[in-house]
């Protein structure tokens, strides 16, 4: 058995120099946006967008202007994938249930899920505004309850683009910034004199948007820590190159440092994939950026079996994992550190990312060994909450909570246990002693 690197990726120590560059950047940015406010935000705006308008929150006129651009298809077309992440994030929130048990008798627990009162939600402009990115995290957060959504999105040729402003006003946005960038998310979360800063920050960007989300992890909470988006194709003789080369051009595209990986058992495939990706490479329109990242971040790893490959796979944890192979269903049991699953040829990515109904906002950089990516319930939190009812119960309980808290030496803990036990329970139990 054996696993043979064909194509490997450039080293992770230039990486890792990358990213080091990258959170410099992001740090002295955050402390300028907290120092200097609205002031340092315009500043930024228009050093890196270009754009200074009055104020960055779009009015409802602007709105409804921007709106008026969209083309009727398009407007039809954005209705249709909000129907379907729509269903799905509904379906996801009526399987979240309130819980309540009697645990003992008269000792009641439970939990509500209660919705994050504020979330900023950044969807991404740049070479390719992110419209679906819109649906994924603004309707997402409105299916969940959240009472205040703030969203925001950079201009695009000098003013707020008109399909994202479209989506995040259909998805049920309560305030949309035309802002991008640091700046955007620092922003929401810091908080400025016309921006009031929110709980949490979803949503994907770039290398300096991620790392501004971490950097600002604890002040708000976040989704989850994303990088460049990472594609894998996992597949077997079952299907051909063109099918293997298309689904990682077509994420490699994303930009300069997205990384594509394919992983398969039949070096044929493999040799083949690898000619059709210098021939599509030759007439993708977005070549350019798509070559980029094949070449520094492209990997293709030959395995002799599935087993070999469903571990590279979960070791490799990447965002993106389209399996077309002749045991779909195998992997679906087996995989356990991932982003999304697509699984069988008819199914793509980019359907995932634009109109299926599932949320394109996914872990990367291995955290799929850790969290899932973005649904309705990241924008829920899990609170309990206790009740006890009777005299007895509360007699009960507090003996052993009074032994155990002085097992541990808290004598002040073990006192609001025996003074229940002495008040419900009719013991007398002396001052900072274990109930018997």
């Amino acid at each position: 058995m054996a696993i043979t690197h064909l194509k490997v990726s450039k080293p992770e120590a230039e990486k890792a120099e990358d990213d080091a560059k990258v959170r410099a950047v992001v740090e002295a940015t955050l402390a300028d946006i907290e120092s200097r406010g609205d002031a340092a935000v315009r500043d930024l705006s228009a050093k890196f967008d270009g754009y200074t308008p009055d104020a960055f929150r779009l009015t409802q006129s602007e709105i409804d202007a921007a709106m008026q651009k969209v083309s009727t298809r398009d407007m039809e077309d954005i209705r249709f994938a909000q129907d379907q992440i729509r269903n799905f994030a509904q379906a996801q929130r009526a399987s979240m249930t309130d819980v309540e048990v009697e645990t003992l008798p008269g000792v009641i627990l439970g939990h509500k899920n209660i919705p994050v009162q504020s979330v900023g939600c950044y969807v991404p402009g740049g070479k390719f505004p992110m419209v679906a990115s819109a649906h994924m995290s603004v309707l997402t957060a409105s299916v969940a309850g959240v009472p205040r959504i703030v969203s925001s999105a950079p201009p695009v040729n000098g003013e707020p683009h008109p399909a994202i402003v479209a989506a995040m006003h259909m998805g049920g946005a309560h305030e949309i910034l035309c802002l991008g960038g640091i700046q955007a998310v620092g922003a929401m979360a810091i908080g400025t004199e016309t921006i009031d800063p929110v709980h949490m920050l979803v949503g994907p960007g770039n290398a300096f948007v991620a790392e501004a989300k971490r950097q600002l992890f604890g002040r708000v909470g976040i989704d989850l820590f994303a990088g460049p988006t990472e594609t894998m194709v996992i597949a077997d003789d079952t299907v051909d190159a063109e099918l293997c080369a298309t689904d990682l051009l077509g994420q490699a595209e994303h930009g300069y440092n997205s990384p594509a990986c394919m992983i398969t058992n039949s070096r044929k495939l493999a040799d083949a994939t690898l000619v059709e990706i210098d021939r599509l490479l030759e007439i993708l329109p977005t070549a350019e950026t798509a070559r980029a990242s094949w070449e520094d971040y492209g990997d293709i790893v030959v395995c002799d079996t599935h087993e070999e490959m469903l571990q590279v796979a979960n070791d490799m944890a990447y965002e993106h994992v389209q399996v077309m192979t002749d045991r779909d269903d195998w992997y679906l049991e087996n995989m356990h550190s991932y982003g999304a699953l697509f699984l069988g040829p008819r199914t793509n990515v980019a359907n995932g990312d634009k109109v299926i109904g599932t949320n394109h906002t996914l872990p990367t950089k291995k955290a799929g060994r850790y969290t899932g990516g973005l649904w309705v319930g990241k924008f829920l939190k899990t609170h309990s909450y206790q009740k006890v009812l009777t005299d007895e119960a509360a007699t009960l309980v507090g003996e052993y909570g009074s032994r155990l808290c002085m097992l541990e030496g808290f004598v002040g803990h073990a006192e609001q246990c025996n003074i229940r036990v002495r008040r419900y329970g009719g013991k007398n139990v002396p001052y900072g002693q274990a109930a018997e």
